[in-house]
């Protein structure tokens, strides 16, 4: 045995349905323990193929691996899900990138319920206006969204609170913001504070960490997400 996770579990690759008091699994692939935040977790579908549970409430047994691209690529190449699983699983060729989408879309949910809870204001003018008042707790661009108005609106940010890096998340399009938000024409839009922005930053940094590797700045690094500045904790310069 490895060690303790949670409630006093022990430590084993495959889960015997999800415990959601347990906050930390043990990595098939690296035989890590390590916070369930730095894991993905796998289950088998009905057809017997591999399906990234990426918001840990799928049903049935599951294995849990480090939520980078590298360790889940390194998990399919060592037949990690058979020996996991002790059982033949299908692996789909493009399971990584599936994993990726299922983590965008993972988080443009938590945007949408974000929206519908008021807590997040669309448009330059509102966007602005928040930042004024100290209210953002982060930023949206579109990623084709112009420099002059990001620029603009991360200056507005420093004017009200210089002492603090002020996350910028970038990488979402304007349509996917449409789509999350349900109005069009999203390019700019200011996060309020509050537990649903907390869980869509949340997978934000966890989509982040998938595809950059990086393990050490949890909780500091988000899916494109910089601050007002070129470094911070959020990474260097702009991605």
């Amino acid at each position: 045995m490895i060690g303790q996770i949670g409630d006093n579990a022990p430590a084993s690759e495959l889960d015997r349905g999800l415990n959601r008091r347990q906050l930390s699994r043990l990595c098939a692939a690296t035989h890590t323990v390590r916070p369930i935040a730095d894991l993905i977790r796998f289950v088998v579908g009905p057809i017997g193929e591999a399906v990234p549970d990426v918001k840990n409430k799928l049903p049935g047994r599951g294995i849990w691996v480090t939520a980078t691209r590298l360790a889940l690529e390194d998990a399919i190449k060592r037949k990690v899900f058979s020996r996991g699983f002790k059982r033949d699983v299908r692996l789909p060729a493009d399971l990584v990138l599936r994993t990726e989408i299922s983590l965008e879309r993972a988080a443009l949910d938590a945007l949408a319920i974000a929206g519908k809870a008021g807590m997040v204001l669309a448009g330059f003018t509102k966007a602005e206006t928040a930042l004024e008042k100290g209210e953002v707790a982060a930023l949206l661009h579109a990623a084709e969204a112009a420099a002059d108005g990001k620029r603009k609106l991360e200056a507005a940010g420093r004017r009200r609170q210089p002492d603090r890096l002020l996350p910028i998340i970038t990488f979402f399009t304007s349509a996917q913001l449409d789509l999350a938000l349900h109005r069009p024409n999203v390019v700019h839009a200011a996060v309020l504070a509050g537990p649903a922005s907390e869980t869509f930053l949340a997978r934000c940094q966890r989509l982040e960490r998938f595809r950059t590797g990086d393990q050490h700045n949890q909780g500091q690094r988000a899916a494109r997400i910089q601050p007002a500045e070129d470094v911070g904790v959020y990474g260097n310069g702009r991605v």
